[in-house]
This record gives C-alpha cells, structure tokens and sequence, in this order.
C-alpha cells in the first residue's frame, strides 16, 4: 500500500487531480541517531560451520565457512559432511573476528520491495521502523512514495550508504510529483519532475494515478534516465489503464493487486460498484476492492494465460504485499498479533484503529460478509501470483508495513509465510525474498545471494526456516518441549550482516522494546500494559 500523511497525500490518493504529490503538512519524523550498535566491518569475518541457504534456489548445503573481508564475501568454502568430521586442511585462515555458526542457518540479507519509513502522523521516529527491519534481516529496502519528503528521504538513504546509521540500504522511489505545490499536469511536466529527481538521487518512481499521457512519459523517461517504476493501480485510473498498459510502457514491478484483475475483465471494462458506491469512503473502497477478482476471467481461461504470459515477456516484477491486507480476511488476527503489546508504539496503535484521518484506519463495522469476500479474493490473487512464479516471472517480497495492524520487520516475515500459503517452497520463498528482490531494484550484481564477490549482507538464525519460516520473528516460534512439557520459543534472528558489519539482532529489539515502554510511560500508562482496542 502507500504512504498517508495527513492531507499531502491524501489529495493524491483520494482524489481525481493529476500526479501531483502536495507539499507535506506535517513535519518530517525524528531521523535515526549516529550508530551506536553493530560491529565492523573487519579485516577478516569468519562465519564457521554453518549451514547456507544462498538465496538462488539452490538447495541448503553445509558445513560451510564463509569468508568476508571488509564488505565483501571473497570465499565460501564447504568444510565435510553433515554429522562428519570436520576438514581442517580446507579450512579457509583464522579471521580477526570469528562467528561459531556450528548449528546455525545463513542467508543472504532479506530486501523489502515495498517499505515506508514511518511518519509523523504514526509517531514512528525513523529509528524505530529500521531497527525493526533489521532485526528481522532486512539489510535492503525499497522505500515508495518518499512520504516523509524527498530531502530527509535521501539523507537517509546516504546515511545508511556510509553506515552512519544502523539501517538497511535504501532506495528511493518518490511518488510522481513530489515536491511540487501544483499537480503535474503535461507529459513535458512529468519528463521535466523524473529528471530533477534523477538528478537528486532517486533511484525510481512511484506512480499512483495520473492521466495515461502524463503516466506513460513520466514511465519511459524513467527509464531512459535508468530509474526503476513502481505502481500502485489506484482505482481512480484503472477505468483507463491497467497493468497490462503500464508494463508494455515500460513499468517495472506493479504492487498489491490493483490493475492485475482489471486487466482480465472480458465481460466489463470497469470493475462492477453498487449504485452508492463512494471512492472517498476508505471502509467503501477497500470492501469493494476485495471482490474485483471474483468479476475477472478465471484460471486456465485465455485472458488468464494472455495476461501472465505477456508480463513474464516483458520482465514485469509482482510485489504482491499479501500481508498489508490480510486484517480483511481476519480482523481479529491482525489486532491480537502477539508481538503488538511489546514492540508496537502506543501512537502506532493509534494509528490503526478507526479514524477518518489515518490511512487504513477503516474498519468501523467490518462485516462477516466482507471477510469472506476478501478470502474468495485472496484465493484468486494467490493463485495468480503463485502461477506468474511457476511460468518463469519475478515476484518480490514486499511489506508495506506501518498500516491495517502490520508492524515492521513483523510484518515482512508474515509476507514469507503468506508465500507460502500462495504456493511457494520454502527455497522460493527465499529466492523471492533475496536475489528476485535484488534483481527487481537493479542490484543483484551486489547483493541478493551469497556469492563471492557480493556484498557481505547475510542473515544468521539458529534454527532452520526451511522446516519453519515462523522462527524469522523477532518473538521466535512456539514449540512445545515434550520432556518438559514446557512451551519454549524457538528461532528469532541472531545476526544481521550488513556491508560486514554484524548487529545483534536481539538487541535491536531490545532498544525498539524500550522505545515502547518509555512511550508508555509518557502516555500515563504501565510499562508493560497490554494495548488495549479502545486505547
């Protein structure tokens, strides 16, 4: 989904005017502090003995030592067979730093497709949203929208370029017309803004919604100044342009699920609303968004197979964020995650529950009905990513946490198992998580895999999340000990590398932990008080 703050983008969102983003209303967040966590980079990292999961799809292989001097992976070296001895001869030399990865499972850093840094309106502070992500091994982020403002936007982005913050990588992709006071208006206007913003930094653009002359020249002058695209389908354009359109401009990856249905209507053109039907009304429109599929050809239909087969030829990106809209399917589950009452501001929770103002915040009286309307959706929208994966095309992971009960970092491992349930492997799940991510933002000559030569961003976690993929949280997963007969948690992320410098992801935590409970305490409330629905 995409960024709200206050009424800068919701004149975007909510209303037909061009691609102009306003001038932001409210002030920036609080930008992250200097890094004070993480150590290194080192001469020498060794990690021992640990099992890989590279991250291309090939199958988990180990014991193996990995080798990182400064930023870069220069040997991966199998060491025996599992249960075997280990073979001291192949052994790659003692490092200045050494990590016992004996048990343990490495995989390249996780790239979020689809991330917002937070805002004022959530009263999240920029360091709460990027330790959340890399306690749960996201080292690259693809940030959409530039909500915050383009300026404060890039000096993250550099900041954590040079490792002056403790953040994943970041990728700037400002929504059409930011900064701007007037709306984009002409296709001249368009090509004008996306060279400026090349020229300041971005390294691609947001779309939303704009007049199909205006999108199409912002698109391919996008990428004839080398930026990547990205495209929220907002239903005020679909009724004349879907993904289809869009891709063969020249778009890069679409997100959600918005212009894909729309493209395989062969009995209608425009998506069937009831007579009082109102865009404006947030509870209106993400009621009805859930059943556009159920109106779109079906599986096996020739609309179905024309529509996959023409993306997968034009090298199209899927970001699906399955997650962000799962509250629709089960309101209960998205407001009683576990994790909520430990690492969830108070502002955030907020921010979630019923409002006119906050995005997402929509849920006054969600039905039985709508529900079910959103399972018969997602089956559909799973299965059509699922086969857009098995025919050969690239599907990101993508999180878009910050909105609808999806909390950083948290909410990007919930996207893995959504992949899951899609139809994935667990390999697939991880490929799309690492090098499919790398290659959609154009970096995966440098990260994405474990490969000599790339950057040294790799997640560590001691337990197998091919047998799990629940062991990824922060909070871990439940197993039950049966000498005990004692519930344990099992899993959580132990290290997150990034450009070879290694953070404790626990202790990450741990400071997002105690950023909640001091929040708590400056709201008049408990420490460790529950969040409450009607706080």
């Amino acid at each position: 989904m995409y960024r709200l703050f206050a009424l800068a983008l919701a004149c975007l969102l909510l209303f037909p005017v061009g691609a102009a983003v306003r001038a932001q209303t409210d002030p920036a967040p609080t930008a992250a502090p200097d890094r004070e966590r993480g150590q290194g980079p080192y001469d020498r990292l060794v990690i021992r003995g640990a099992t890989l999961i590279d991250g291309t799809g090939t199958p988990a292989r180990g014991p193996v030592d990995i080798v990182v001097e400064d930023d870069e992976i220069v040997a991966v070296q199998g060491v025996g067979a599992p249960g075997g001895p280990i073979d001291e001869e192949t052994r790659p030399a003692s490092g200045t730093r050494e990590i016992d990865g004996s048990g343990m499972y490495v995989l390249p850093g996780f790239v979020d497709t689809h991330a917002h840094l937070g805002g004022t309106a959530q009263g999240t502070p920029a360091e709460y949203v990027l330790k959340l992500w890399m306690a749960h091994g996201v080292t690259t982020a693809r940030e959409v929208a530039a909500g915050n403002g383009l300026d404060w936007t890039l000096d993250h982005s550099t900041r954590s370029a040079q490792n002056e913050i403790a953040a994943p990588r970041i990728d700037v992709y400002p929504a059409l017309g930011t900064g701007r006071e007037a709306p984009i208006s002409t296709p001249q206007e368009a090509r004008e803004w996306v060279r400026m913003v090349a020229e300041q930094g971005a390294k691609g653009v947001k779309f939303f919604e704009a007049p199909p002359d205006v999108l199409k020249a912002a698109i391919q002058e996008a990428g004839a100044n080398g930026l990547r695209t990205a495209m929220h389908h907002a239903q005020s354009g679909t009724a004349r342009y879907d993904v289809l359109d869009t891709a063969t401009w020249g778009l890069t990856s679409g997100e959600h699920f918005y212009g894909y249905p729309e493209a395989l209507y062969t009995d209608r053109s425009i998506q069937d609303y009831p007579s009082d039907y109102n865009y404006q009304d947030e509870e209106n429109r993400f009621a009805y968004a859930g059943r556009m599929w159920q109106q779109a050809a079906g599986p096996g239909s020739e609309r179905w197979d024309m529509v996959l087969d023409s993306l997968r030829a034009l090298d199209f990106t899927m970001s699906p964020t399955f997650g962000i809209y799962e509250a629709n399917r089960d309101l209960m589950r998205g407001r009683r995650a576990e994790w909520h009452d430990t690492y969830t501001l108070p502002s955030l929770w907020k921010f979630f529950h019923p409002s006119f103002e906050n995005h997402g915040s929509y849920h006054y009286f969600w039905s039985t009905a709508d529900e079910a309307a959103w399972d018969t959706h997602f089956d559909r929208w799973m299965q059509f990513v699922n086969e857009y994966k098995n025919r050969g095309g690239r599907v990101g992971v993508g999180s878009d946490s910050g909105y609808i009960f999806k909390l950083y970092g948290f909410g990007y491992v919930r996207e893995l198992e959504l992949l899951r349930e899609a139809g994935f492997s667990p390999l697939e799940v991880i490929r799309s998580a690492t090098l499919e991510g790398a290659q959609a933002m154009g970096r995966a000559d440098e990260i994405g895999s474990v490969e000599v030569g790339k950057k040294a961003d790799l997640v560590l976690v001691d337990e197998n999340p091919l047998a799990n993929l629940k062991v990824l949280y922060g909070t871990g997963a439940l197993r039950f000990d049966k000498e005990s007969r004692e519930l344990e948690r099992a899993g959580g992320v132990k290290y997150t590398i990034k450009d070879g410098i290694v953070y404790d992801a626990r202790q990450l935590l741990g400071d997002v932990e105690q950023m909640v409970r001091q929040a708590k305490e400056e709201a008049g409330m408990a420490p460790d008080a529950p969040l409450e629905l009607t706080q």
